[in-house]
């Protein structure tokens, strides 16, 4: 168990082996853009991974804020979860439609609430059904309540404040995982009421980057390479922001696998950074090279 904690990626033929073992929990955690015509839910209840529950980004959310899917309060989260059956001491695999895309999120979202037993699917449901794996339908098996212990990881988690003093003092590394458009400003951001640009200082690794054409994870000396042509150092300190929360995981994630095991992850991003309102600095254009 503490071996494969130190991965946080697991393959398919991995979960393959491991679906009847009675302490893990599989989840997809499908989430696409606003504007796709796509039902994250109805495609989970049309195919899934056998024996799999669904997480809504969207859903389990802090209902307080008015930005896209932030994290929810502990309570809540630990609420849902014992709910649903999902305990201490129970290992969690995250997958996607996509590859792996916001599995991530869900991935970080976990680790946030204090659960480190936690890994992403490489390549997801993508891979999975290319390989010809075992597929169900419909609504899960409702599973025995169990005891969630939350415990709020503040490492991993940036606010609004914490980043103007990310800015300010230049002490931490800022990587921007949206597309490059959008992070020189020469794209108009797909939310309404953003300003385009970027956080100054930033640097941009655009999420797509750090995936094989098969939706998986790019090997350790590409995902380095990645991240140092960027004017990131994948050793020292860095804040991952996008565009809601989302993509940002996924270098999070590729961090964590090149041996950062706490990467924060701004969680407004750009949706609250990017404000006509917020009076925060904005930079446009490539970043700079100091």
């Amino acid at each position: 168990m503490v071996e494969r904690t130190k991965t946080w990626i697991v393959e398919t033929q991995w979960l393959a082996d491991h679906l009847d073992m009675p302490d893990l929990v599989i989840f997809d955690g499908s989430w696409h853009l606003p504007g796709s015509g796509r039902d994250a839910k109805a495609e989970y209840l049309a195919e899934h991974i056998p024996g799999a529950l669904f997480f809504d980004i969207d859903d389990l959310v802090d209902e307080t804020s008015p930005l896209p899917h932030m994290l929810p309060p502990t309570a809540k989260f630990a609420s849902r979860m014992k709910k649903i059956g999902v305990g201490d001491g129970m290992r969690i695999v995250i997958y996607d439609t996509l590859g792996l895309f916001s599995a991530a999120r869900v991935w970080w979202t976990f680790r946030a609430m204090g659960h480190q037993d936690v890994a992403v699917l490489n390549g997801g449901l993508k891979k999975w059904k290319a390989e010809g794996r075992p597929l169900e339908d419909g609504s899960p098996v409702p599973r025995t309540a169990r005891h969630f212990t939350p415990l709020l990881n503040n490492e991993l988690v940036c606010d609004l404040d914490e980043m103007r003093g990310y800015v300010e003092s230049g002490r931490v590394q800022i990587v921007d995982a949206r597309p490059k458009v959008r992070f020189e400003g020469s794209q108009p951001e797909p939310r309404p009421g953003l300003r385009a640009g970027h956080i100054p200082g930033s640097k941009n690794v655009p999420a797509s980057t750090i995936l094989n054409a098969d939706g998986t994870l790019k090997d350790k000396d590409e995902l380095g390479r990645i991240f140092r042509d960027a004017g990131i150092d994948p050793q020292k300190p860095v804040v991952a922001s996008c565009g809601s929360g989302v993509t940002a995981s996924m270098l999070a994630l590729a961090l964590g696998v090149l041996g950062q095991r706490n990467v924060p992850v701004y969680d407004g991003s750009w949706a609250e950074w990017g404000q006509e309102t917020a009076g925060t600095p904005i930079e446009t254009g490539p970043a700079s090279r100091e």
